[in-house]
């Protein structure tokens, strides 16, 4: 076991209150950025289990919440590249899996809205013109976007360096 999770540990062991609350704390966190709920319980629940996979059962108990909850927010959190599903093996059940590079992912997912807004944002300008306030707004937020996109690529590259010199990988 590596020294930053003996570090990280709750009194040497997995508390299930200490657990619960740091569940609770980050989901409360990721719905301040916009996240639902259930979602934001069940990303946080599966990032800090031990495996970091947890059935449908598993995080129903432990989030005291449905079986239909649990559907709704995977489903979700699958949509945005957040979380992954796997079958266990010889059995039918799945298991809902984070993976370490899920902001990664989910980053890189943007791009490809950033890409979709700026045409957009470019259609606009055109359509209102740039003598017009309406036009000159859309152009600001069209060049905003692609700030955003230069930004994005160069921190992502930023990180790849920084993962593989710092975490392995």
């Amino acid at each position: 076991m590596d020294e930053r999770r003996k570090e990280s540990r709750v009194d040497g062991s997995d508390d299930e209150a200490a657990v619960s609350r740091f569940v609770e704390r980050f989901a409360a966190q990721l719905c301040q950025a916009g996240m639902a709920r259930m979602p934001a319980r069940v990303f946080a629940a599966l990032l800090s289990s031990e495996e970091g996979a947890l059935t449908s059962a598993e995080l129903s108990e432990q989030l005291k919440i449905s079986p239909a909850a649990v559907s709704g927010a995977v489903r979700y959190l699958a949509q945005v590249n957040m979380v992954s599903r796997e079958r266990e093996p010889g059995s039918r059940r799945e298991r809902y899996r984070v993976q370490g590079n899920q902001w990664y992912d989910a980053l890189l997912e943007r791009d490809t809205f950033l890409k979709n807004w700026q045409a957009t944002m470019r259609e606009g300008v055109e359509q209102f013109g740039l003598d017009t306030p309406q036009g000159r707004r859309i152009d600001d937020t069209l060049e905003f976007f692609r700030f955003l996109e230069k930004e994005l690529g160069a921190m992502m590259e930023r990180w790849a360096a920084h993962r593989a010199e710092r975490l392995g990988g």
